[in-house]
């Protein structure tokens, strides 16, 4: 559920971030049915897939050195940093040798995690995340501390509800990757115009929050990642 304003951080009290809570406010029973689902959903689902997860492990360590899971500090609601579930599809200690994004033939990726990649697997561990409450099935995709630096007051709105697996920016901007393959200072491209492009349409989201609009989010990603 919504904090009461004063028990924001100080930083997300501010007029560019007022319209967007109070808005958020009047969806109590939308914000009630999201959480409801989310844990439902993520055990369900996290059943379901666990062979498939245990197959996709062994793969992982047979193919690279380094452990299954990816676990960068990311950053979720209310500005709180957790440490991210994906699975690993790049070389040991990538972040240290390279950005922090990526692009779709970076050479930190191994034979493996560019399949896992493809189809989306690696977020499957994501759910591990839901379940707990740092993330949710449909929400503004969790940055990493270094990005949310460059945020501007406005987008500090993006952070009144949980980080997610899916949103409508994470459709239209699925080919992030092709997209920064056609620059050579990827860092710079990335926040000076694709992250305000994404963020037009994470507080877009916000502003046209329910639950009914989110259960719509995810048969889009679904289909999108079929395609």
């Amino acid at each position: 559920m919504l904090r009461e304003w004063e028990k924001l951080p100080k930083y997300m009290q501010t007029e560019e971030v007022r319209p967007y809570y109070e808005r958020l406010k009047k969806k109590k029973v939308s914000l009630a049915l999201k959480r409801a689902f989310d844990v439902i959903a993520s055990s369900i689902m996290l059943v379901i897939l666990s062979p498939l997860m245990i197959i996709i492990s062994i793969l992982i360590v047979a193919d690279s050195k380094g452990g299954v899971f990816y676990r960068q500090e990311r950053v979720t609601q209310y500005g709180k940093k957790f440490r991210i579930f994906k699975f690993r599809t790049m070389v040991a200690n990538a972040d240290k040798i390279g950005t922090q994004v990526t692009i779709s033939n970076d050479n930190r990726i191994t034979k493996i995690g560019s399949v896992i990649r493809k189809y989306r697997i690696d977020e499957i561990p994501q759910l591990l995340n839901i379940l707990v409450g740092d993330m949710s099935l449909v929400g503004t995709r969790p940055e990493s501390v270094y990005y949310v630096k460059y945020y501007t007051p406005e987008m500090m709105a993006t952070l009144l509800l949980p980080a997610g697996v899916t949103s409508e920016a994470s459709i239209l901007y699925k080919d992030e990757a092709e997209l920064l393959d056609q620059t050579d200072d990827v860092e710079k491209v990335y926040i000076e115009k694709i992250l305000p492009e994404k963020m037009k349409y994470n507080l877009e989201s916000i502003k046209k929050f329910s639950f009914i609009r989110e259960i719509r989010t995810m048969i889009k990603t679904v289909i999108a990642v079929v395609r």
